[in-house]
């Protein structure tokens, strides 16, 4: 279908492009920006009049829950919650059930998107069979799957010695490493951020040496291994300053923090809020501004939701045994508008960390930005309404978020991907 997208102001972070103009879309492609090419003719015209123009979001981190916990959530409902948050490409965590640790199970994921039609998704492999760190995964076979990157998920590495060869064989075949930074014995029994809010909650910490710790590891295996190495879902002021020394000594390591600890910190658990039990988990509020400062600034260098869906009887327990997680799909974009508000952002920057810069840590070349030739995977919006999120305006199949009840700016209107307006509000 060719459309047409009149009148909108088109923010395209990746070449620093901010005006008024239409964009032209035909073949599931950007045509054209400004002036409409020979002989185009519009089978539909969006009117962008007053709202924003961008790339579809790419998220980095967004579990949807197949295969094996499909009554927490299901490929559908999920997908349909990205097309309402204006997320187009979907970078999926390995720790579904079983991991996704077989060739076939990629492949069964990918053929089960494509076939819905909704979002990209971009599966990463399991590190070792299981996650269980002891043996390799098949990773060249899992790239053919359609794979991009390999992690651990939230399961801690205990035998460094298995971590150090699969970062070798992933660095022989330029295969990108994403790790969590958690030390197993130092986070084992922990709940909360080491500090005052667990002590007078009663709840066991985590102390930040659980993230420093396996960041110094994993740094010193990089620089050994040669591997491509991606932190992800930083947590901690001191862990965000390991990858400063380690950059400044010439080791290329990129970093991104999720949006939760974008905007929250320990205080926010209040009396045992288990919206708040998060992995990794809230810190201090130094260490959330000084997360903050560095995504602007771009030492972190990209925004992810961490969505996690967990169903009502995992989250109505006692804090220590509830489950870890919150929704996020479609609070990534409010919550990336509402962070640039506060530190007052160029829309570029801030859009920036959820577009281009994500797609360059992925390695999506056809995505993030708008211009001619590009898959035309667009997120039209309204910066200025503003909206509060409830469970019932959730479409994800979770609704366990620590933003309910918060009003917060950007309503997505429209969702196209690769030309086909997939929603529209």
């Amino acid at each position: 279908m060719k459309i047409r997208i009149a009148n909108g102001r088109v923010v395209d972070p990746a070449h620093q492009s901010d005006r008024v103009q239409d964009v032209y879309i035909a073949d599931g492609k950007i045509a054209a920006l400004g002036a409409a090419p020979d002989g185009f003719v519009a089978e539909r015209t969006l009117d962008a009049a007053g709202l924003i123009v961008a790339p579809g979001l790419i998220d980095l981190a967004a579990r949807l829950r197949e295969p094996g916990f499909e009554y927490r959530a299901t490929l559908e409902s999920e997908l349909e919650a990205a097309m309402a948050g204006g997320v187009t490409s979907v970078a999926i965590p390995p720790d579904t059930d079983p991991a996704l640790d077989e060739p076939g199970l990629v492949e069964m994921l990918c053929y089960r998107a494509k076939k819905l039609n909704r979002a990209h998704i971009y599966p990463i492999g399991a590190l070792t069979i299981g996650l269980k760190g002891e043996r390799l995964s098949e990773m060249d076979e899992l790239v053919e799957a359609g794979c991009f990157a390999f992690s651990q998920a939230n399961e801690p590495m205990v035998d460094t010695t298995v971590l150090m060869r699969a970062m070798q064989y992933a660095a022989t075949f330029g295969f990108r490493v994403w790790l969590q930074p958690i030390a197993p014995f130092l986070s084992r029994g922990g709940f909360a951020h080491d500090g005052e809010v667990a002590s007078r909650l009663g709840l066991p910490g985590i102390p930040v040496a659980a993230e420093t710790v396996a960041i110094f590891t994993y740094l010193q295996l990089a620089k050994v291994t040669g591997a491509k190495l991606h932190i992800t879902r930083l947590s901690s002021a001191e862990g965000l300053a390991l990858i400063e020394e380690a950059r400044s000594r010439g080791l290329e390591v990129t970093c991104d923090v999720s949006i939760n600890h974008l905007h929250l910190c320990d205080r926010d658990i209040g009396y045992f809020d288990t919206h708040c039990h998060l992995v990794p988990p809230l810190r201090a509020q130094s260490d959330r501004d000084a997360l903050s400062a560095a995504l602007a600034d771009g030492r972190i260098d990209a925004l992810c939701s961490d969505h996690t869906p967990v169903d009502d009887d995992h989250k109505l327990k006692p804090f220590s045994e509830s489950e870890p997680g919150a929704t996020g799909l479609e609070l990534l974009l409010p919550l990336t508008l509402k962070w640039a508000e506060d530190k007052k952002l160029p829309l570029t920057t801030a859009l920036a960390r959820v577009t281009s810069d994500a797609a360059r840590l992925a390695g999506i070349t056809r995505a993030g930005h708008l211009a001619p030739g590009a898959r035309a995977d667009v997120c039209v919006f309204d910066p200025t309404a503003r909206f509060t999120v409830s469970r019932e305006g959730l479409k994800s199949q979770g609704k366990n978020t620590p933003f309910l009840g918060e009003e917060l700016p950007g309503v997505v209107r429209y969702t196209l991907v690769e030309g086909q307006l997939m929603y529209e509000r």
